[in-house]
């Protein structure tokens, strides 16, 4: 049976203006930034204060920073020395400025969670967000040459490190080998029941759809998670009922470049929220008073990633529970 798909309308503003005055100077060079309209969208829904939330590839911790904003605690895992300062700063700044959950950034490889991380952790953890390395065309910030004075267009912060052996530098192939025991390790730190939420999307490369979305699902099958749902994250904003596309300059140039070829190509402007859980039960208890019960919705069909710019635009058919249109 399919999983149940519901649409969450996280981008009412860019990402860009969703961080502003919240994370601290030099944030914004990390090449693929976790959306924070998606993390606290995902914080919100599937944990309540003072549940404990892990990003095993925090980044530059944005993950950590709106969760402790939201009363609940964090562990974060970085590889890359540069951006676990960084998520350490964040994840300061936030306690500075009010926030009311606690946390901890570890610098190391997401393969060995379990010995990064205190043996006390296993089985505790709540909910996992996180998100794997893109492909190249989406990551980076472009400046034009009215800005820069020089010909054509300057294109910086699209990489991670030169660290050869960091995944961002992989194969695909490579890259999911690896997600699957980085899940692998999560499943052993989450609590019976505990949810995993990656958000993914599809990319262009050589004109080709790469569906990063549909092999991360399998990813989480083979470390022993259970799907159950796939959720649509528009990077778009919804506006009396219309999008309002943010499409980056590189997604342009390819689709514009595809359809000069003949080739009917759209802009991808959503991630997929794959949503998981570890089999078992959470111990009984009373629901707390922030979530909100509700029947089972039906599933529906989620718009294929080639058909990405005409996306589902029905309400999101379990709207309580997803804070909905």
């Amino acid at each position: 049976m399919p999983s149940p798909v519901s649409l969450w309308n996280t981008a009412p503003t860019s990402a860009p203006a969703q961080r502003k005055g919240r994370y601290v100077p030099g944030s914004a060079a990390h090449p693929a930034k976790m959306h924070p309209g998606i993390a606290a969208h995902a914080i919100r829904t599937y944990t309540r204060p003072g549940d404990l939330v892990l990003d095993p590839m925090c980044g530059i911790g944005t993950t950590l920073v709106e969760a402790v904003h939201l009363g609940r605690h964090v562990l974060g895992v970085e590889y890359e020395p540069q951006w676990a300062d960084l998520a350490r700063l964040n994840v300061t700044s936030a306690a500075q400025a009010g926030a009311t959950g606690t946390g901890a950034v570890h610098g190391g490889d997401a393969r060995h969670l379990t010995s990064l991380l205190p043996h006390t952790v296993r089985g505790t953890v709540d909910l996992v967000v996180t998100s794997p390395p893109y492909g190249p065309s989406v990551h980076g910030q472009v400046r034009s040459s009215r800005e820069t004075g020089e010909l054509g267009v300057l294109k910086k912060d699209f990489r991670y490190s030169r660290d050869p052996d960091g995944l961002a530098h992989v194969s695909t192939d490579r890259l999911l080998d690896a997600f699957t025991e980085i899940l692998t390790q999560c499943r052993t730190l989450l609590r019976p029941g505990g949810t995993v939420i990656i958000t993914t999307r599809p990319w262009r490369e050589r004109g080709e759809l790469i569906d990063l979305p549909t092999a991360v699902l399998a990813a989480g099958r083979a470390a022993g998670l259970t799907p159950t749902e796939r959720c649509v994250a528009p990077l778009a904003g919804i506006r009396n009922g219309q999008l309002i596309t943010r499409p980056s300059f590189f997604q342009m140039k390819n689709v514009r470049d595809a359809r000069q070829r003949g080739i009917p190509l759209s802009v991808v402007q959503h991630e997929d929220a794959l949503v998981f859980t570890r089999p078992g039960h959470q111990a009984s208890e009373e629901k707390p008073k922030d979530r909100v019960s509700e029947p089972k919705a039906a599933p529906t069909t989620l718009c294929k990633p080639k058909t990405a710019t005409a996306f589902c635009s029905r309400t999101c058919p379990r709207r309580t529970h997803h804070g909905g249109l």
